[in-house]
């Protein structure tokens, strides 16, 4: 049901895409850092875009999150703010002297290539459109790099068979952030996908949507919505999309 639920409100706003530079004041472990925007005010969490790093409490979570630390903390960086998620995190990209920091995790070996979401539309203006979310894996670029680092077995891939962070997740619940009070104030914000949970759907008739058929194909690998072996989940309801 809160899958369900979090689809359906996930597409039903649009956030504005903005660019800015900040300071990285902490690190608070492989694809989440807090920064100040320059010229102060409050401090932010941005979420990097395209990437899923291993939790703190998990194997390599330790190493990812000082292999981010080296990158970025306490310096200036550059945000490319893409979303907010159901926790309030700036979803984007960081670059820093010039350096794409989301890419160079993977290269390390540090994080996995994410599925998500991003802006699809937009009003004339740069505004985009309410509903303008669309799914996707993360962008060839970044499942290049994290092939080319299992097979050159760098950071975590040095593991014959490490656990994704979405499948960990899954099994501690209790370590994720407490969004009771959000939820109420944050409807319509984009959900990223990784932060979601397999439940038990097996069939094409339990999915409400064409994005949640495809989280349940290629994360939680329920390969009988997909029949014909085309990656193509639920030909049904995914018709739209083709």
């Amino acid at each position: 049901m809160r899958l369900a639920v979090a689809l359906t409100c996930c597409l039903a706003l649009g956030v504005q895409a903005e660019v800015f530079p900040a300071k990285v004041i902490a690190v608070l472990d492989g694809d989440t850092v807090l920064v100040l925007r320059e010229g102060g005010g409050k401090a932010a969490k941005v979420r990097l875009a395209n990437i899923d790093a291993p939790e703190k409490e998990q194997s390599f979570g330790k190493q990812s999150k000082l292999s981010l630390q080296e990158l970025v903390h306490k310096k200036q960086v550059r945000i490319d703010s893409r979303a907010v998620d159901q926790y309030g995190r700036i979803i984007g990209l960081i670059t820093v002297d010039g350096l794409d920091v989301n890419q160079e995790q993977l290269k390390r070996g540090m994080a996995w290539a994410a599925v998500g979401w991003r802006q699809s539309r937009r009003e004339p203006t740069g505004v985009p459109l309410a509903g303008a979310y669309s799914y996707y894996h993360s962008d060839k670029t970044c499942v290049a790099l994290q092939k080319d680092a299992q097979q050159a077995q760098r950071g975590l891939w040095a593991d014959s068979n490490p656990q994704s962070p979405w499948q960990w997740r899954k099994q501690h619940p209790s370590t994720k952030p407490d969004t009771q009070k959000q939820a109420s104030t944050r409807r319509g914000t984009p959900v990223m996908l990784y932060d979601m949970e397999c439940g038990r759907k097996q069939r094409c008739s339990e999915m409400v949507s064409c994005d949640e058929a495809r989280f349940y194909l290629t994360r939680c690998g329920v390969t009988t919505l997909d029949g014909d072996r085309d990656g193509e989940p639920c030909k049904a309801l995914c018709a739209d999309r083709q």
